[in-house]
């Protein structure tokens, strides 16, 4: 099985991406960040990202989906993975906390995702959301922490530039076939 994560910064067009590998057949594993920060604002938490839990929150749903994740699916793509939290975390100046680091390890002694990780490249916005309250430059910043994190943890990023969806998506089926 191979398992390849789909990374970049925050309103990169990550989720169309993951919406078009869907229909065209692939297994996708949807962000746990996001499904966090809802979750946490439908309880009335407005910024769960202020609170130290919040990094376990998501490296839990991250090991979660993935382990439930079917391993009959040949490919899988995961929208984004635990050395995104790492880099989250210390975007955010939060402590890496022990268990993102278990988990690191683990998917790195387990060999869990591909090491070559498609890195989708901003397109020069950044819609705010609920979940995303960032800036276009606070994005670009926070791109180069997730660049900077996968090369430190050994992964080669193929790039995904700005442009058109079709075109974005044919370059990831085309790295991932």
């Amino acid at each position: 099985m191979r398992r390849y994560v789909l990374t970049g910064t925050p309103g990169a067009g990550k989720t169309s991406i993951l919406r078009c590998l869907a229909e065209l057949g692939y297994r996708v594993v949807e962000e746990a960040a996001t499904a966090v920060i809802a979750q946490a604002q439908a309880h009335g938490e407005d910024a769960p990202w202020t609170r130290a839990s919040f990094i376990d929150d998501i490296v839990d749903l991250q090991r979660l989906r993935q382990l439930e994740a079917s391993a009959t699916d040949s490919v899988q793509v995961f929208d984004r993975s635990p050395v995104c939290t790492y880099a989250l975390a210390k975007y955010l100046g939060l402590p890496v906390s022990r268990a993102l680091t278990a988990e690191i390890e683990r998917i790195t002694a387990g060999q869990i995702y591909d090491r070559k990780v498609l890195f989708i490249r901003n397109l020069g916005f950044c819609e705010p959301t609920g979940a995303r309250r960032i800036s276009l430059q606070e994005s670009l910043v926070f791109e180069r922490v997730h660049e900077q994190s996968y090369r430190a943890f050994g992964y080669e990023l193929i790039d995904v530039p700005a442009d058109r969806l079709a075109r974005r998506v044919a370059a990831v089926t085309s790295a991932i076939s």
